[in-house]
């Protein structure tokens, strides 16, 4: 019983460090990539990615939140730094004018975070992040995650056609992974994930030879503010720190939710340090010019897909993830994973999050006026998420962050209308909860 306890837990780790790597290798290269950095300097970033990442996961599960939640990079905010990074021309700005505006921005969001949790100041967030907040957020993290991985996995080649051949690789593993998770026993069906990645890695290797990455060279360094040291730019210091704020919806949602997965209700202190290590850890990033961490609520997805709700494997992959860091040799074998591979993984692991989203609704009936809360942030967001930026070239440059990220209007639109509306005065009293 100890030798399957010991392997049980092993193979856990093992899936937890490929869930953590597979969430996390791209961010930073993509930013590199954005800011036209060196390859040199985009593998520090890795490097620093995955060493801060794993910490964060380790500093969170035992002294903020305590629960096995995947502590990120957080997708708002990448794809703030994205755009920004994307646009720097039309901005008439240079790539270090705005990465130090950012580094600045996020450094003070950062600052503002932690001191917001030492002096008991974010009572106040939840009476902004609602409960109708939140599970508008969920279902938009819903949507913006399963565009992602969903193209992702498709292998779109340089002239936007994807790629025939590394997309029925990519349906095959959906298919293989869902059927794993519903129809194996358990004790396979738990390390479906796991399983997916290793023999997707094989086939993809076997089938798409030619079209294995190279590792690249290995050497270990740190740089701080690789993409521009810290400036007044008080355009991008403000875009950076109002998203920076806004970051913090996520971590009420994915407490709230691990919360419920384990049958618990969460104490005003798991938010408190929750928030502290998200902001310390949001700062150490911006050093290194990496994305700002947040609890994933996405996480919930996993943890419900693998029914493995034990912490153990949890801060071993997070260990594991923090050692890669620190070792460029690892790094650079597994950034030959094929991302295709991992985002069609992921795909089935984030289904169980439009679940998430559904029960967070809690039986709540709508009618033909109150369904406006919910339809009008959702559906706004989901427009805007397959709008392309340039149509909104014409408006001010510093708009354009904000109004081209879905997720941002379609929480910020609900904030709205949850505010100014008396939302129990429309509902019919037939169809109210009991």
């Amino acid at each position: 019983m100890k030798n399957l306890l010991s392997s049980f837990t092993v193979f856990s780790s093992i899936q937890w460090l490929f869930f953590i790597f597979a969430n996390t290798v791209v961010v930073p290269l993509s930013i590199g990539a954005a800011f036209d950095v060196s390859p040199e300097v985009s593998r520090m970033m890795l490097s620093a990615s995955l060493l801060f990442t794993g910490l964060a996961c380790i500093f969170q599960g035992l002294l903020g939140h305590r629960y096995p939640l995947l502590e990120g990079h957080s997708g708002l905010l990448w794809g703030v730094m994205l755009n920004l990074g994307l646009t720097a021309s039309s901005l008439g700005m240079s790539f270090t004018e705005i990465g130090g505006g950012l580094a600045t921005g996020l450094l003070l969001a950062g600052a503002v975070t932690m001191l917001m949790a030492l002096f008991g100041w974010t009572t106040i967030l939840p009476k902004i992040f609602t409960p109708m907040v939140m599970t508008v957020y969920l279902f938009l993290l819903t949507f913006q995650l399963m565009m992602v991985f969903f193209q992702g996995m498709l292998g779109i080649t340089d002239d936007g056609t994807m790629n025939v051949g590394v997309s029925l690789l990519s349906l095959f593993l959906v298919i293989f992974v869902s059927v794993l998770k519903i129809k194996a026993p358990k004790a396979i069906g738990n390390f479906a994930i796991l399983i997916g990645i290793v023999v997707g890695w094989i086939l993809y290797v076997v089938l798409f030879p030619e079209s294995g990455q190279e590792a690249p060279a290995a050497a270990f360094s740190f740089e701080l503010f690789p993409l521009g040291a810290p400036n007044l730019e008080y355009g991008i210091i403000a875009v950076a720190f109002f998203a920076g704020v806004l970051n913090l919806s996520n971590t009420i949602a994915s407490v709230q939710a691990a919360a419920e997965l384990y049958r618990e209700k969460a104490k005003p202190g798991q938010f408190r340090n929750s928030f502290f290590f998200t902001g310390l850890f949001s700062m150490v990033a911006s050093l290194f010019g990496l994305v700002p961490y947040t609890p994933f609520t996405s996480t919930i997805g996993f943890l419900q897909s693998t029914r493995i709700l034990d912490k153990r494997p949890f801060f071993i992959g997070g260990m594991l993830l923090a050692v890669i860091g620190l070792l460029p040799p690892l790094t650079s074998f597994l950034v030959t994973m094929p991302m295709t591979v991992g985002n069609a993984v992921l795909f089935v692991a984030y289904l169980q999050l439009f679940g998430t989203a559904y029960g967070s609704l809690r039986g709540a009936a709508f009618n033909s006026d109150t369904i406006f809360r919910l339809a009008a942030p959702v559906l706004l967001g989901v427009c805007l998420m397959n709008t392309s930026p340039a149509v909104f070239g014409p408006l001010p440059v510093l708009l354009q962050p904000f109004l081209t990220n879905g997720l941002i209007m379609g929480v910020l639109l609900s904030i709205v209308l949850e505010k100014v509306t008396n939302w129990g005065q429309f509902e019919d009293k037939e169809v109210r909860r009991a």
